[in-house]
C-alpha cells in the first residue's frame, strides 16, 4: 500500500459523495456545507467548483452525460459542461420540516438509492428511497436517523446500508433485477460512525469512520481485514478511481459543529481530499440510467 497524500486546495467544510469517471478520468464529490459540486482532473489535477443555490449532499454519473445531484430540497440533473441545473425533481417528503437528502449511490442497474434525514436532530424519521430511472421515488426503510454506507456485493447480492449512529453497517438480500431488498441483517460493528462506503472486486467494504480517524476494509465476512489511519477525525467518504481503479479517494470535513476549534487546530489537514494507492482494484460505481 502507498503513502496517504493530500490533495491542496481542496478544503471542504464537509467534503462527501466522491466519484469516479472513467471516460473523463477525472473525481467529482460534493462539499455539502460549503454548497459546492467539485471536480478534479486526473492528469492536470486542475479543480474545477460549481458553487449551488442549496446544499448538494450526494452525488452520482448520469449515463446520458452530466450528473444527477440530490440536494437538499429535490433531485436535479446537472449539466457539467454548461453548469446549469436543467431538472429539478421535487422530494417526497416534506423539506419544511427539516428533511434533507443525504448519502445516495447507484445499483448495477442504474437506478439511484438515496437517503433522507432530518438536518438539525438526525432523530429516527429519515427514509431510504429507491430512485428510479422514471424519476418516481420508492420508500425502502424507514425509522432511520443518518444514512449511510450504500454499496453492493460483486455478485449483486447483498446490499449494504448504515444507520450511521447504530455504529454497525447492515446487510440486505438484494434482486438487482427488481431492485428490491430482504431482511435486514447484521454485516459489522465499527469502530466509529460508519460513513460512505465503496466496494473493491475482492467483494471487501472500505468504509469511512466518522469521528474514527480511519478507513476501514472490512471482508466479506464483516471482520476487519485492515485500518487506514488519517490524520483528521471526520472521515466522510470514499471511492475507487485513477487510470487502473487501484487508487482510494477519502473525503474528510472540518465542520465546527462536530469538532471544536481546538481540535481542529490540532488537525490543519482536516477537509483535504486524499488519495491512497491500495494495490487492490475497486469496482466502477454505476451511471444513472435516465
Amino acid at each position: 500500500m502507498g503513502p496517504l497524500v493530500d490533495v491542496p486546495g481542496t478544503d471542504d467544510v464537509q467534503g462527501e459523495s466522491p466519484i469516479w469517471s472513467q471516460r473523463e478520468q477525472a473525481l467529482y464529490w460534493v462539499d455539502t456545507r460549503g454548497y459546492m459540486i467539485r471536480r478534479m482532473d486526473f492528469a492536470s489535477g486542475k479543480i474545477t467548483s460549481w458553487k449551488m443555490p442549496e446544499l448538494p449532499c450526494s452525488l452520482v454519473l448520469r449515463q446520458s452525460g452530466g450528473l444527477l445531484i440530490a440536494m437538499e430540497t429535490c433531485i436535479v440533473t446537472f449539466d457539467t459542461g454548461s453548469g446549469e441545473i436543467v431538472e429539478r425533481i421535487p422530494a417526497p417528503h416534506k423539506p419544511d420540516a427539516g428533511m434533507r437528502f443525504a448519502d445516495g449511490r447507484c445499483d448495477r442497474r442504474g437506478r439511484f438509492w438515496v437517503g433522507a434525514k432530518h438536518d438539525a436532530t438526525s432523530g429516527p424519521i429519515g427514509i431510504l428511497y429507491r430512485f428510479d430511472p422514471d424519476r418516481k421515488f420508492t420508500p425502502t426503510e424507514t425509522g432511520i436517523g443518518h444514512p449511510n454506507s450504500l454499496a453492493w456485493s460483486p455478485d449483486n447480492r447483498t446490499m449494504y446500508f448504515a444507520d450511521s449512529a447504530d455504529l454497525a453497517i447492515r446487510a440486505y438480500p438484494y434482486d438487482v433485477e427488481s431492485g428490491t431488498i430482504g431482511a435486514r441483517g447484521h454485516f459489522a460493528k465499527c469502530v466509529a460512525h460508519p460513513d460512505g462506503a465503496a466496494m473493491d472486486e475482492e467483494g471487501c467494504l472500505w468504509s469511512a469512520q466518522y469521528w474514527g480517524s480511519s478507513v476501514v476494509r472490512y471482508a466479506p465476512d464483516g471482520s476487519i481485514e485492515r485500518e487506514i489511519k488519517m490524520p483528521c477525525s471526520l472521515i466522510t467518504a470514499c471511492t475507487f478511481g485513477g487510470p487502473n481503479m487501484d487508487r482510494l479517494y477519502i473525503t474528510t470535513a472540518r465542520q465546527l459543529k462536530h469538532i471544536t476549534a481546538e481540535d481542529l487546530a490540532k488537525q490543519p489537514l482536516a477537509g483535504r481530499l486524499f488519495s491512497i494507492d491500495v494495490g487492490i482494484r475497486g469496482l466502477p460505481e454505476t451511471a444513472f440510467a435516465g
